[in-house]
């Protein structure tokens, strides 16, 4: 089969009389394939329990039908790029189109799944980073699936560069600069962030579903019975000691599967005219670039298990990357775990400042009595309720002793949340450092604020504290300085956005 390879730069690319592009007809050899597994519950649903009537034609015609449109999406395809918007265009009956403008584009990732890789195409996803109200995942993305891996790179630096790729190659400028790559002897970290965790919850609560969907109760069939038999004959604590060593066991073991497929042949490079570009993955494999103009921060992550086996994970703050659940996954992974002193360092390189590690302003020590009464308090009120069932014969007393028994470890840790607390202004940047089963230090630009918010709760007037709030239109959007003394964050506040309070500072003095 022939394929449809792109046409070659000419004058018109990039203005308004540009020629229009169209998907790799090899992909043609995998949609349908993609398309018929996708339809195999329809289609076994219908020739099983449909058997002797019309419900096997309804099944197998849906089945045709979704193999025609995946075909004919393929086919109709096309794609052109102007001097201010991205066109795409597809259908045969039902006609769509789509335009992005340019200028909204903030990230060009480059994904190529091992259907891809099979071909040697790739997948070029097109984000404007905005999000609307009820829109799910992808909605602000274009997706051109799929072009070859010359195109792609075309692409990518078509539009993140504003020129043409013929032009953006200066012959005198200097090869990509190498930041970071993995290091195999960093699989040590793998299993200190429980990523199996999830897998073996996902695991078990697919299985917990079908079973009970289909009423089976899998401790009767084969070896879980005669597990299910065990452990009612062994000792209570040999059989929890048992199920969380082999728990530990598999969770490490996923995790370091985990580690491997997501973050193998990692390197984040600088590519000349200023742009960080990210490639990794074993299996997919992703590109993503980021345009060191938008870049707005970074942020150490360190949650507890990899921190107590010294480890943390860089994560960049920029326009246009999506943040919040799986932040690390949306593109923005500066380095994946790895020794805490390389992410500072890789961080620092990446912001051209050092902002990782610079010496942190402490907290006033109402900020620590406010971390220990509220640890306290969510250990001692539920051992109050669970008193107050015990002692009205609902619940046995050891649920109220153990959650008694968690007083010292809830103060340990309130005075670790207060020990993480600090800030510092560096350079062009604010550091703030918090938590403590999650700890994040993270540095934004202050001329990339779109402001400055002081805010306090009755309790912190009482205690004489306040919370500066750094609102930045990239990552979490907003990114807090808590419990700070009420002199010292107004000070704060003035110096990261100077001129923006001193009128209100001036006026109380003057009262």
């Amino acid at each position: 089969m022939s394929t449809a390879a792109p046409a070659p730069l000419t004058a018109a690319e990039g203005t308004a009389d540009a020629p229009w592009h169209r998907l790799d007809l090899r992909m043609l050899l995998i949609r349908p394939v993609l398309d018929l597994l996708r339809s195999l519950p329809v289609l076994v649903g219908a020739l099983v329990l449909g058997s002797g009537n019309s419900w096997q034609w309804i099944g197998l015609a849906i089945t045709a039908l979704t193999i025609a449109t995946g075909v004919s999406h393929c086919l109709t395809s096309r794609y052109r790029i102007t001097e201010t918007q991205v066109e795409w265009r597809t259908g045969l009956l039902l006609r769509k189109q789509r335009a992005v403008p340019r200028d909204r584009i903030r990230t060009v990732d480059v994904v190529s799944e091992p259907k891809h890789r099979l071909f040697s195409l790739a997948a070029v996803r097109i984000g404007t980073g905005r999000h609307s109200h009820g829109q799910g995942p992808g909605k602000d993305e274009l997706v051109l699936d799929a072009v070859t891996r010359d195109e792609a790179q075309r692409l990518r630096t078509l539009l993140l560069h504003r020129k043409p790729a013929a032009e953006s190659v200066d012959a005198t400028a200097p090869p990509e600069q190498l930041v970071a790559e993995v290091d195999k002897r960093w699989l040590r970290y793998a299993p200190f962030t429980l990523s199996g965790l999830a897998v073996v919850g996902a695991i078990l609560g697919t299985v917990y579903h079908f079973a009970h969907e289909l009423n089976l109760d899998p401790v009767r069939y084969g070896p879980l019975r005669d597990l299910a038999q065990r452990v009612t004959e062994e000792p209570v604590w040999l059989t929890v000691l048992t199920a969380a060593v082999g728990l530990l066991v598999l969770v490490s073991v996923l995790s370091v599967g985990g580690y491997v497929l997501s973050f193998w042949n990692f390197r984040l490079t600088r590519e000349p005219g200023g742009t960080l570009h990210i490639r990794r993955g074993l299996v997919t494999t992703r590109s993503v670039s980021i345009e060191e103009d938008r870049l707005r921060g970074a942020e150490v992550k360190e949650p507890l298990p990899l921190r107590l086996v010294g480890g943390a994970k860089g994560v960049a703050v920029a326009a246009g990357l999506r943040e919040g659940k799986g932040a690390d996954k949306g593109g923005g992974l500066l380095l994946p775990p790895a020794p805490v002193g390389r992410v500072r360092e890789v961080v620092d390189d990446a912001l051209g400042e050092r902002v990782a590690d610079v010496p942190l302003v402490r907290h006033p020590r109402q900020a620590l009595n406010r971390r220990i009464t509220r640890a306290l308090t969510s250990v001692l009120v539920p051992a109050a309720a669970l008193f107050l069932l015990a002692h009205t014969g609902v619940l046995p007393n050891w649920p109220w002793q153990v959650a008694l028994a968690l007083v010292p470890v809830a103060a340990l840790v309130g005075w670790d949340r207060y020990r993480t607390l600090g800030h510092a202004l560096t350079g062009r940047y604010l550091v703030t450092r918090s938590g403590s089963l999650a700890r994040q230090t993270v540095a934004v630009r202050r001329d990339g604020l779109t402001g400055i918010v002081v805010e306090r709760s009755w309790f912190q007037r009482r205690a004489g504290l306040v919370t500066v709030v750094a609102p930045i239109a990239a990552g979490r959007g907003r990114y807090h300085v808590v419990d700070v003394g009420e002199s010292a964050g107004l000070e704060l506040a003035d110096a990261t956005a100077p001129g923006l309070l001193t009128p209100f500072l001036v006026r109380r003095a003057a009262e």
